[in-house]
């Protein structure tokens, strides 16, 4: 069976962020991809232009749509952008027992803001409907209100407190780290895994939040445990970096492909 998920996020119209990247991710690892748009925005490899958030009422809407008449496997939660969203994104999430990644979209990688600074405590209330949150380390201080992680001891100490304040488990990613590594650390339950990755040359970085926690997203639908999920999503997304060599797209933060697995 292939599974459904679904994809709560903004849109990026030049493709490598956002809702594109996330369709792109779910249906290269197996599964077939849905999306409720939080979010429209104005943006190339550059930067952010200009953001539109939609009504929380037309999100719901959306949502029910999907939630009446097809069977969703997991859920991925990107750009939500405002407190009313998130609340209203939890609503609609509360109580269906569903595989839920949260990634915490606040920076887009050109720096440009986007979720609003007085909506980050919301955030906090869909921690306990998450089976994992994937923070990456500006995005992990920010939403504890300490300095950003410089090392891995202070990765664990961070990812312990964002378990602390509900989250069931979580990815937190460690490619700001200045080594020659690139290691994302699991924190669950079950304790604690490093998973390795080397740090991968080149300006393919636009994106790769999206497509990482939609690429473990997919596999949790796929039934694979958490600590499985996310060595497949990560062994994913570092082919996805090193194959967009291939691609030509902007002058900025390029895109990863997606689809470097069924290039001939």
């Amino acid at each position: 069976m292939i599974p459904n998920v679904l994809s709560i996020a903004g849109s990026d119209p030049s493709g490598g962020a956002g809702i594109q990247a996330d369709l792109k991710a779910i249906s290269a690892n197996g599964g077939y991809a849905m999306a409720v748009l939080t979010a429209l925005t104005a943006q190339n490899t550059q930067g952010v232009r200009a953001a539109q958030l939609l009504e929380p009422a037309f999100i719901r809407a959306q949502l029910d749509a999907i939630f009446e008449d097809i069977e969703v496997h997991a859920v991925k939660i990107g750009m939500l952008g405002s407190a009313a969203i998130t609340r209203c994104v939890a609503e609609a999430l509360a109580g269906r027992g569903l595989p839920v990644v949260l990634d915490p979209v606040m920076v887009a990688k050109s720096g440009d803001r986007l979720l609003a600074a007085e909506a980050v405590q919301a955030l906090h209330a869909l921690f306990p409907l998450a089976t994992v949150i994937t923070p990456n380390l500006p995005e992990a201080a920010d939403l504890l209100g300490a300095e950003e992680a410089r090392s891995r001891p202070r990765m664990e100490t961070q990812a312990q407190a964002l378990r602390d304040l509900g989250a069931g488990a979580v990815l937190l990613k460690g490619g700001h780290l200045s080594q020659d590594d690139s290691p994302d650390l699991l924190s669950h339950p079950g304790g604690s895994l490093w998973i390795e990755g080397p740090r991968l040359p080149g300006r393919a970085a636009h994106g790769t939040g999206c497509t990482l926690s939609s690429a473990l997203a997919t596999q949790l639908a796929l039934g694979h445990p958490l600590p499985e999920a996310c060595q497949r999503a990560k062994d994913y997304i570092s082919g996805a970096i090193a194959g967009a060599d291939r691609l030509r797209v902007g002058q900025g933060h390029g895109p990863t492909d997606h689809f470097f697995a069924h290039r001939s």
